[in-house]
């Protein structure tokens, strides 16, 4: 029997391994993200730094372990065979959450996964034993510490709000003290602002990081824990005048210099202190063996209760802190979906305009017009002199390079975001409040975007709802890690091996699953990147991107109209939804074009007013024709997803017959828009009539057939709609055609 725990020990490795990967991809965002969005020094150096803060924070990792051993629930009321359950449960229930929000692109709380699955696991096991013992459910109290629950919880809301405040406060005063133009008041407050931000950070490393360090001595914890303000007052005058002597003697810009070291600092504590998070588990559980598999122990895996596992001094090995240091820097440097999560964040703080991640909802927009409207008020009590002279400090200059080149925000927001969440953690540690480290840098660099003016009213109700739906995702998680864990240890405790192999088999299959998916979304978003063209400044350039988006567009809307069709005639509900699925990512790649006219137009060059306008006109006819596609493709999918009857043998037929006409005029005019050959424009709109007069034909053919054999209304309603669509989609195609070939005739002639 001891060897199915020994196969449990090995799964428990097998899944920190992983748990590490997907959370160094969700809590990389926490130091990644202020220096790759101000991009103060390149991403190279930014990963360098942040590897060594994680590889030193995990080298020295320890104080934290006894949270997963100890620290949710009482061991000694539990045997080894339920605490090996608890683990696995939780293990496998952070693993599948953390990659759930990673593939969604949300970060979450690693620190609230593991604490609420280990919550969850626990009362379900506590639950059943109070039931199989006495029913008496009020010992409940003797197994779980709820107290420490009842901590995270209140600590969760206090760092919502205390840093999305703060985080607008300080920098609110920081963009009125250097405004966006930092040359002109740098070199009189550069220095101080330094010494206040790298004591700020130096503080927090010392508080956060070296706290759980074995081999700092004790005497020199005791004095940064008793002498803090004294530390705080050196710090400053000693951090003031190195950052003078960077700034006037080696001429470093300071800023940067508060971002490298704001980095090392959040990576160092991120490894440090939530490490327990990752690998804390099944350190436990590989404690909880040792003290079971003792020599000398006689008693049985759920007779032998684990009372040793309340101790205080089990260090954790230090070769698995180093292999974990090991595998965080490795994922750190290879893991897509950390980009993905950092992307989120940025998209949420950026200072320029963009593309919008999340879409609006009534509490954004009704929270955004109240906010409206006290600014309102402000702007009317305040002296409009007050007003110009508050507003000058947020004109930023004008950018010149390419949007995709620009950074998120500048290094006067990078720098307070790392200074503002390293002293919440500070304090939050200080006072024993186990503060997120996701909550507060988050919500930081919410508050900071916020003041800086980054939420405007052209983004703004766009930026409030991404916000919520990440807190909202938040409080998923807690919720989730309880009742997924809970299940999880139930069906292991009663399902015994057979279950246990059962999840390996279903953990596996979710990660195959779950990394095809975010491949599949990567090669999504980077065919929609490709669509971003600003760099088009001549008459011949335009014409080349504008025919392969035609050629793009006119591809994708055959192959579309033409499976749409056919799995009509088959009732193919399934393939119908696929086919639902391929019109939104052609509804997205177009409205990603209609988002880029303005830079697109603003590109160009003084004499192309004219192209301009053809852009835009064409964008309109390939709009137009996927509002086509669109009604043809929803209006299929609704009428077999109803249950309704099949069209008529003779109505697929002669639908495949307007298909069949479709899908040559499309390649003949694919081959065009490919190769540039426009010569063959004119024979194909002369054929014009003969595709709308098919549609006509049809039409009357139909109506023929209600008046003497067809019983069905709603076929008919489906069939004029998709012959009258179909219509509209050859008008579309030939008013493009037209336009092309005009703006092509005139463009020869000059």
């Amino acid at each position: 029997m001891e060897q199915i725990y020994i196969i449990m020990l090995i799964a428990l490795a097998i899944l920190a391994i992983t748990d590490l990967m997907v959370g160094v991809s969700n809590d990389a965002v926490n130091f990644l993200n202020s220096a790759i969005g101000s991009k103060a020094v390149s991403f190279k150096t930014i990963m360098i730094v942040a590897s060594l803060g994680v590889a030193v924070g995990a080298l020295y990792s320890n104080g934290m372990m006894e949270i997963a051993r100890n620290g949710i629930f009482t061991p000694s009321m539990f045997s080894f065979n339920d605490v090996i359950i608890i683990f696995l449960a939780v293990m496998i229930t952070d693993v599948l959450l953390l990659d759930v929000f990673n593939t969604l692109g949300l970060p979450t709380s690693t620190t609230v996964s593991v604490i609420f699955s280990l919550l969850g696991a626990s009362v379900v096991l506590a639950i059943y034993k109070v039931y199989v013992s006495d029913g008496d459910f009020s010992e409940l109290s003797s197994y779980i510490n709820t107290e420490k629950a009842a901590e995270i919880v209140y600590s969760i809301l206090l760092s919502v709000a205390l840093s999305f405040g703060l985080g607008t406060f300080v920098q609110y005063i920081s963009r009125l003290l250097f405004t966006f133009h930092l040359d002109k008041r740098y070199k009189y407050v550069g220095a101080v602002f330094g010494g206040f931000a790298m004591t700020a950070i130096t503080f927090f490393i010392l508080v956060k990081g070296l706290k759980s360090i074995t081999f700092v001595p004790s005497e020199v914890k005791n004095f940064i824990k008793d002498e803090p303000f004294t530390i705080i007052l050196y710090s400053f005058v000693i951090w003031t005048v190195v950052s003078q002597l960077l700034m006037s003697v080696v001429k470093y810009n300071i800023f940067k210099f508060i971002i490298i070291v704001g980095t090392f600092g959040l990576a160092l504590a991120f490894a440090g202190n939530d490490l327990v998070n990752f690998i804390g588990v099944p350190i436990a559980a590989y404690q909880a063996y040792e003290i079971w598999a003792a020599p000398g122990q006689t008693l049985g895996a759920t007779e032998f209760m684990m009372s040793g596992l309340e101790k205080d001094n089990l260090p954790a090995p230090f070769i698995f802190l180093a292999l974990a240091g090991l595998v965080m820097v490795y994922t750190l440097w290879t893991s897509k979906k950390a980009r993905t999560v950092i992307e989120t964040e940025q998209n949420l703080s950026r200072q320029g305009d963009g593309n919008e991640k999340y879409n609006a909802n009534n509490l954004s927009r009704n929270l955004v017009r109240g906010i409206m409207y006290i600014g309102n008020i402000i702007s009317f009590i305040l002296p409009k002199s007050v007003q110009q002279k508050l507003d000058a400090q947020f004109i930023q200059p004008e950018y010149t390079g390419k949007r995709d080149e620009q950074p998120m925000f500048d290094m006067v927001r990078a720098s307070v975001n790392l200074i503002v969440a390293s002293v919440l953690i500070s304090i939050g540690t200080s006072m024993k409040l186990p503060l997120s480290t996701t909550y507060v840098t988050f919500m930081v660099a919410m508050g900071s975007s916020f003041a800086d003016r980054a939420w405007d009213r052209e983004s703004a109700v766009y930026r409030v709802a991404g916000v919520f739906n990440v807190i909202g995702g938040w409080f998923v998680t807690a919720l989730a890690a309880f009742l997924s864990s809970a299940i999880i240890a139930y069906v292991l405790f009663i399902g015994e091996v057979f279950a246990f192999f059962a999840f390996m088999i279903i953990v596996a299959i979710f990660f195959y699953r779950s990394n095809q998916i975010h491949k599949k979304k990567l090669i999504e978003e980077e065919e929609i990147k490709s669509l971003r063209k600003e760099d088009i400044v001549t008459l011949k350039e335009m014409i080349t991107e504008s025919s392969s988006q035609i050629s793009k567009v006119l591809h994708k809307t055959s192959t579309l109209y033409s499976n749409v069709i056919d799995n009509l005639g088959l009732q193919d509900l399934a393939k119908l939804k696929e086919n639902k699925k391929s019109l939104k990512k052609l509804e997205k790649e177009i409205d990603e074009l209609k988002s880029n006219v303005f830079y697109f137009i603003k590109n160009l060059d003084e004499n192309s007013v004219e192209a301009s306008k053809f852009y835009i006109l064409i964008l309109g006819y390939l709009q137009d024709m996927v509002q086509s596609i669109e009604f043809i493709t929803s209006n299929s999918h609704s009428h077999v997803n109803n249950n309704h009857k099949k069209l008529k043998f003779n109505q697929i037929r002669d639908l495949k017959t307007v298909d069949t006409q479709l899908q040559e005029l499309f390649s003949r005019l694919e081959e065009s828009f490919n190769s540039e050959d426009f010569s063959k424009l004119d024979i194909i709109l002369k054929d014009k009539n003969v595709f709308l007069d098919t549609v006509s034909e049809l039409i009357t053919k139909q109506i023929v057939r209600i008046r003497t054999i067809e019983t069905s209304p709603k076929n008919s309603k489906l069939y004029f709609s998709l012959l009258l669509e179909t219509n509209d989609l050859i008008k579309s195609i030939m008013n493009l055609l037209e336009l092309f070939r005009e703006f092509n005739l005139q463009n020869n002639k000059k």
